[in-house]
């Protein structure tokens, strides 16, 4: 399921809900006993870590590895609430990270934009970008180097709403403002990470394409590959902190260069990515 020039594209849809939240494992299961599956699958749903239990969420996790060694390459959307914010009882506020985009075993995916685009040539990060660090799963090591990097050279926030040392996101983003689409014969404007997401996807999906042109297996889980070719990206460095709390006292996490939890390590560069999916 992806946007890619000439690649067939998946509409799967799993109804019904998982107690009140997004039906994940069921779908995933769905896919485990399809023998036919797209090699990318783009998804643009997710619910609060605190609103899952962890035993759900690990469960979902195995199914993500699973398909990993399956060979499918599985991209999720950051969000379009920033930082995220949780108020507790005592009116104290802390980020709020999302699900699956959290997950250790996906590729995640943010958010970009421009300040005019018929000017403007320096992509910026959106404040809507969704991004954090989770509160439950630990820092993969395919990202501990970059993230520490980020951690020890930006200073706000302060470390009291988030958890540095767990898994952060995004890993990556797109342009997600001014996705013109049509629906039924209209011409409609639709913008956020939901629209970020599916132009990552069909890029890995033409990778995967030249890949199997070559003789060579897809991707499969993408993010160690990612994170050891950063070359492959363009660096964001601008943009306004994420959204955080709607506080005007309190802002959310920083652009920065090298990765951060607004635009991950940055935007795709079809062509680089092109050769370095092709030495893998």
């Amino acid at each position: 399921m992806s946007i890619g020039s000439n690649i067939p594209t998946w509409f799967w849809s799993t109804g019904g809900l998982h107690e009140g939240q997004e039906p994940f494992l069921e779908f995933l299961q769905d896919l485990s006993d399809t023998s036919v599956v797209p090699y990318v699958i783009s998804i643009s749903y997710g619910d609060h870590e605190r609103t899952l239990s962890v035993e759900y969420m690990k469960r979902i996790n195995v199914e993500f590895q699973k398909a990993g060694v399956r060979g499918l390459t599985i991209v999720f959307a950051s969000g379009d609430d920033g930082a995220g914010c949780h108020r507790f009882e005592d009116e104290s506020y802390t980020f709020e990270p999302d699900f699956p985009a959290s997950s250790p075993y996906v590729t995640t995916v943010g958010g970009t934009t421009f300040t005019d685009v018929f000017t403007d040539t320096n992509e910026k990060g959106n404040d809507i970008s969704g991004g954090g660090f989770s509160n439950v799963f630990p820092s993969p090591k395919y990202q501990k180097e970059a993230v520490a990097s980020y951690l020890k050279n930006v200073t706000l926030p302060d470390a009291k709403y988030f958890n540095p040392t767990n898994r952060a996101y995004p890993d990556i983003s797109a342009m997600s403002d001014d996705f013109w689409i049509i629906i039924n014969r209209l011409l409609m404007n639709v913008a956020g990470t939901s629209a970020a997401t599916p132009v990552v996807a069909g890029i890995l999906s033409m990778a995967n394409d030249a890949r199997l042109n070559a003789g060579k297996p897809v991707l499969g889980f993408f993010n160690p590959l990612l994170y050891s070719n950063p070359q492959m990206l363009f660096d964001v460095t601008l943009g306004n902190p994420s959204e955080a709390c709607w506080l005007d006292d309190l802002e959310g996490y920083r652009v920065a260069q090298g990765w951060d939890p607004v635009t991950g390590l940055g935007t795709p560069d079809y062509n680089k990515v092109i050769k370095a999916v092709m030495k893998y």
